[in-house]
């Protein structure tokens, strides 16, 4: 019987996976910050159906939009991508009118203006407690929100210096609730409890920085003809002059003159690493020059050095069925975590059956050039090489390696889409999966329909229910 005729009728028996103390094993998902987003209600699903905890692991290297200024004043991680994913987590209920939660969703995703004297404005606005946005928040939430953006307007206006006032444009209040969180507590793991707590996230998913850390720590891509990019913006796209930029002499990329402005950043660290980089746009990318073949974490000088993995992940790997690789930047949001000491081996055991790899439905900045894009084999290679570096060992994986770190792929086809070899991707032990996509009007690429997506995910992993017939799927292996 072909495979998508047994998907279809029967599903599958295999039983999930338990642990020596009959916990059942979770499933820890890679992933960045806004594209996985629209994955979210996938991965509720498919862990409803498992009846098991659902991991995600976010890196923290990001040092663009208004997560650099809060970087460039207070220092500390990249806080954007966990912010994001915290509400986004925030449950809805469709048969109670939860008014509440709703709010409060809004609320910390709310952005303040780009113009930086409204954007003070308003944010006086919301500290007072004389702005809509707290309407239908409860007393006491209220006031627990208010003391931690009242505490860390306290510690902007006890940094302010002659050189370097902060820049409320288009800041996410979100992550200034978090910053707060972590200045009081003096921990970035509490601060993010302290958030779950508010957004009433279940306890039965958790949210994990890749580094448990209250410093800031960048990344530097390696490129196929020599040159290197510092920094994870410079990487994935390039920003738009600021303020703080145009005030800057001719030389504004001198050392000398980034030490004469007062902030978080250690004297005779890169320049690059100490700007702003507020306004940026995703769209209308120029390629890189080059193929990104090495992704790597520095210090503020500069220099390559080796971190080690949230202690937290590591432990959620070692209890874990399923690791899967969502969709998103492949060098920005996948390889900075998988880099990490112990990730690699944790996710090359072989009691982790299911390595799912969902491939992104089009390329991008960091999977081009558009002469000659990444494919399926691509992608695969450099998961496998992340891997490997975490493990300590130098130089490209072999493809024998491969079914270490991706033993199924997830793709979608049509114009645009990577290409997939799947005679090629099986010879080195990878099974492949194809799903139905859904075109949204004004969009040039494929996204993934979710009720596909969902099927996919179920059959890979073993569904311990009928799964309800469908003709938008088809499974190939």
């Amino acid at each position: 019987m072909p495979a998508e005729s047994f998907f279809s009728l029967t599903g599958s028996s295999t039983p999930t996976p338990v642990m020596n103390n009959g916990k059942r094993k979770g499933i820890v998902v890679f992933s960045g910050g806004s594209a996985a987003n629209n994955l979210v209600d996938v991965f509720k699903t498919v862990r409803e159906n498992k009846k098991c905890h659902l991991s995600y692991v976010i890196p923290i290297s990001d040092n663009g939009g208004s997560s650099s200024e809060l970087i460039r004043v207070f220092g500390g991680p990249g806080i954007g991508d966990v912010r994001s994913r915290l509400v986004r987590l925030i449950p809805d209920d469709p048969d109670h009118d939860d008014s509440e939660k709703a709010a409060i969703k809004v609320f910390f995703n709310h952005r303040l203006p780009k113009d930086r004297d409204a954007a003070k404005l308003e944010w006086l606005h919301i500290v007072e407690a004389d702005h809509s946005l707290w309407t239908n928040i409860t007393t006491a939430k209220k006031e627990l929100i208010r003391a931690i953006l009242n505490l860390v307007n306290f510690e902007i206006l006890k940094r302010r210096r002659p050189s370097s006032t902060f820049d409320f444009s288009g800041a996410s209040i979100g992550n200034l609730f978090l910053t707060g969180a972590r200045l009081f507590t003096g921990s970035f793991e509490s601060a993010i409890y302290l958030l779950s707590s508010v957004c009433s996230v279940p306890n039965h998913t958790s949210v994990l920085p890749a580094i448990n850390t209250n410093f800031t720590h960048h990344i530097s891509a390696g490129l196929a003809n020599g040159m290197v990019i510092t920094g994870q913006n410079s990487i994935s796209h390039p920003s738009v002059t600021t303020a703080l930029d145009n005030a800057a002499p001719s030389k504004d990329e001198d050392t000398e003159y980034h030490d004469a402005i007062e902030d978080a950043n250690l004297p005779g660290s890169l320049p690059t690493l100490r700007k702003q980089y507020i306004n940026f746009s995703k769209a209308d990318e120029d390629d890189l020059p080059a193929r990104i073949e090495r992704l790597w974490y520095i210090n503020p000088y500069g220099q390559e050095i080796r971190l080690a993995a949230n202690p937290i992940v590591i432990n959620a790997l070692r209890e874990t069925q399923a690791v899967i690789y969502s969709i998103g930047s492949l060098y920005t949001s996948l390889i900075p975590s998988l880099i990490l000491k112990g990730v690699g081996d944790a996710i090359a055991n072989p009691a982790i059956r299911y390595k799912i790899l969902i491939l992104n439905s089009t390329t991008d900045r960091e999977t081009g050039p558009s002469s000659s894009p990444f494919s399926a084999m691509d992608f695969v290679a450099a998961i496998a090489k992340a891997g490997a570096e975490s493990r300590s060992f130098v130089g490209e994986a072999g493809k024998h390696e491969y079914g270490a770190y991706v033993t199924h792929l997830i793709h979608l086809t049509g114009p645009g889409t990577p290409r997939v070899d799947k005679e090629a991707l099986n010879e080195v032990g990878i099974e492949t999966i194809k799903v139905y996509g859904r075109r949204v009007e004004g969009e040039s690429f494929v996204r993934y329909d979710e009720k596909a997506l969902i099927q996919a995910l179920e059959v890979t992993l073993g569904r311990e229910q009928r799964p309800e017939k469908s003709r938008r799927n088809t499974l190939e292996g």
